[in-house]
């Protein structure tokens, strides 16, 4: 098996938004299917282009990604059908290596995430209400 995390290519982009879209809905179910299906072109246009995104290609095909905008760990997902491989992890260590410190927001409700992030080190600090569904967000850090 060949086997890679690598810089995101601008190639990747229509499958990266197609596992950030897949994984967002299953991870959020107390969240409409229809907000995440509106955020696709901001995803696209905005959010991608301005962080620094990694991919982790297995043979070749896509199967989870992170996003890093500044000391934030903006985004990090992985395929439905490829989770609990170990492939969080291996982009966990990825994106650790790349920071020192490391913040993101999680879903209160999204436990099976802050189950993942408190594995990998992550703390929560505080507790607020997201902007745009309403519902309220862990924010964890991490420092190496």
């Amino acid at each position: 098996m060949n086997n890679m995390i690598r810089p995101f290519k601008s190639s990747d982009m229509e499958d990266v938004l197609h596992i950030w879209l897949e994984a967002s809905i299953r991870a959020h179910r107390f969240v409409g299917k229809e907000f995440w299906e509106s955020r696709v072109d901001d995803m696209r246009e905005t959010y991608i282009p301005n962080s620094d995104t990694y991919v982790f290609s297995e043979n070749g095909t896509i199967r989870g990604f992170f996003s890093l905008h500044a000391d934030s760990l903006a985004a990090m997902f992985v395929a439905p059908d490829a989770q609990g491989k170990g492939i969080g992890q291996q982009l966990m260590s990825k994106a650790k290596s790349l920071r020192k410190k490391l913040s993101l927001t999680v879903y209160r409700e999204n436990e099976q995430g802050i189950r993942f992030y408190r594995k990998c080190g992550f703390k929560a600090i505080k507790e607020s209400a997201d902007e745009h569904t309403g519902h309220i967000e862990i924010l964890m850090e991490y420092n190496s």
